[in-house]
């Protein structure tokens, strides 16, 4: 049976405060990083759609890993 979700806490003062600040913050992302998010993105639904299974293993799946499921 599962647990029951606990309420989120609500943030007072200070803490509220930074919360606020970081969630007002513009977070930037190269060109580069862009670029592979997505490529990364588009090769995940390319597996998703083939119908591969993917084993989760103890390492990091690499791009690699990813061609060889899907037989490329």
């Amino acid at each position: 049976m599962a647990r029951p979700i606990k309420e989120t806490p609500i943030l007072f003062g200070k803490d509220a405060r930074q919360f606020e600040a970081r969630m007002q913050e513009k977070r930037t992302e190269s060109a580069e990083a862009r670029e592979k998010r997505l490529k990364n993105y588009a090769l995940a639904m390319q597996m998703f759609e083939a119908g591969k299974d993917v084993v989760m293993t103890t390492r990091p799946m690499t791009l690699d890993d990813a061609y060889r499921i899907l037989d490329k």
